[in-house]
């Protein structure tokens, strides 16, 4: 029996909407943000999706580390919206859908909704798991964000 559960969280961050959609719908780049992920590998995008790849990640559990792999794929790329879902043996998929909206005051509004599937007895480690590598993730993305958004240093 699957259990299904979502949380969600909002980063605010001056940039263009265009500049996020690229970060967010690039899990390479992602990668370098995500506490848990080790690894990511680029694939040929598979039916219906705008990129696809394989991502390891590296988990405890106690004293326990090891490793799972997923695939992931950008479903929806767009400048205002976009949405990944990665698939992991058995049963577990994490559905993330970005919503970006530009502020009044120029700054950008990153509402992501993530809902995760997985079979009840790995459900609560698998939720707490997602959910702390995620408000992580919101943690940095704005710090990212911000400093693409400026540019590398200028040198004399």
């Amino acid at each position: 029996m699957l259990r299904r559960d979502s949380f969600s969280y909002s980063v605010q961050a001056r940039c263009s909407p265009s500049d996020a959609a690229a970060l967010l719908g690039d899990l390479d780049r992602q990668g370098e943000l995500h506490p848990l992920i080790v690894r990511v590998r680029r694939l040929p995008p598979r039916p219906g999706a705008r990129a696809s790849y394989t991502v390891s990640d590296r988990l405890t559990a106690g004293p326990v580390r090891f490793r799972v792999r997923y695939q992931a794929d950008v479903l929806v790329q767009a400048e205002d919206e976009i949405v990944t879902v990665a698939r992991q043996w058995p049963a577990t998929t994490v559905r993330s859908r970005a919503l970006l909206h530009t502020e009044a005051d120029g700054q950008l509004r990153i509402d992501v909704e993530i809902t995760l599937a997985a079979p009840a007895p790995l459900f609560a480690y698998a939720f707490r798991q997602a959910r702390a590598a995620h408000l992580t993730l919101a943690n940095r993305l704005a710090g990212a964000l911000d400093r693409d958004r400026k540019g590398p240093p200028a040198t004399s």
